[in-house]
């Protein structure tokens, strides 16, 4: 509920700017459940912005997103684009956003250079325009050779990639996408970042994303919502909300993990994986920390502050 939420990020903030979607007080209840999907959410995306909202799984967040593209009636509340109410014109989500779900079944029937095609001339480029839209995305997200292959034959990261392409064909205004870079490897995702980055940069797209790694996410985001049991929980800029957190300061260590590296009195850690620990310091804890220790014993160590991932762990698991 919007009284529960820290940091800020409420119609005032955004006065300054276009508000693209305003969310009010939205609710879904499915049919058959008690419990809501999601409870009173309100928030507010302004024009140029790169929002992400973080959650478990089951959090709500891809119903959520769903209730935004016009794909789920919410039970109540209001959401509006552009100033109208997404339900009003049924040509208003389909021409303005360019939303990338988890699936897409209906793009298997189709090749990769069909499924382009066709979404870039349904949103209204000619016919020419819209297989020099196809080319331009096969040679953006390196498909080229995927071209006349069916979906369906694609693997994992392909079929991601596909639906980017699909998202992204005839340059709509605004990009919803539920976990871009889910299956893709390391060059990829950089891929993926990069483009989106480079698409909010250079004509103003308004991107709003989904994703539970809060680490690629703090590479992008200018603003984040943590939703928690159908609720936003948090609503900000990283920045902000990160001042909510205890000013700490991030020690990981790694070393072999027959041979880990012995501790000051009183120093606590948390193992994160074999060979692999993460202490959180006070500032005036590192020198005597770091002297305490046998470097050369260690295989690599990192100190950093508050990150993305500290602050999600800490709304996300508030009681």
């Amino acid at each position: 509920m919007v009284s529960r939420l820290a940091g800020q990020g409420g119609r005032g903030k955004l006065s300054g700017r276009m508000i693209v979607y305003d969310v009010q007080q939205v609710t879904k209840i499915y049919p058959g459940q008690a419990r809501p999907a999601n409870r009173e959410i309100s928030l507010q995306i302004q024009q140029g912005e790169i929002f992400g909202i973080l959650g478990d799984n089951g959090a709500g967040k891809s119903t959520l997103v769903r209730q935004m593209v016009n794909l789920l009636a919410s039970s109540a509340g209001r959401i509006t684009l552009f100033g109208r109410e997404v339900g009003q014109d049924p040509t208003q989500v389909t021409v303005n956003v360019g939303y990338m779900p988890q699936d897409a079944l209906a793009l298997n029937n189709l090749t990769v250079g069909e499924a382009i095609y066709f979404t870039a001339h349904l949103r209204g480029l000619g016919r020419a325009e819209a297989r020099r839209e196809q080319a331009r995305l096969l040679e953006l997200w390196q498909m080229g050779p995927l071209r006349d292959k069916y979906t369906p034959r694609l693997s994992g990261g392909q079929r991601r990639l596909l639906r980017l392409a699909v998202a992204l064909a005839g340059s709509p205004p605004v990009l919803i996408l539920d976990e871009p870079t889910n299956d893709l490897d390391p060059q990829r995702r950089k891929l993926v970042w990069e483009v989106l980055r480079r698409l909010n940069q250079e004509e103003g797209t308004t991107i709003l994303f989904i994703t539970h790694d809060a680490l690629e996410a703090e590479k992008i985001i200018q603003r984040v919502g943590i939703m928690r049991d159908g609720e936003l929980v948090a609503l900000g800029r990283p920045a902000e909300l990160k001042q909510s957190l205890d000013r700490k300061l991030r020690l990981e260590l790694f070393f072999p993990p027959e041979r880990p590296p012995a501790l000051p009195p009183g120093v606590s850690y948390r193992p994160l994986e074999s060979g692999r620990w993460l202490a959180l310091l006070e500032v005036g804890e590192i020198t005597a920390v770091l002297n305490h220790l046998d470097l050369a014993q260690l295989d690599d160590f990192r100190l950093y502050s508050t990150t993305l991932e500290d602050l999600y762990l800490h709304y996300a698991s508030r009681p």
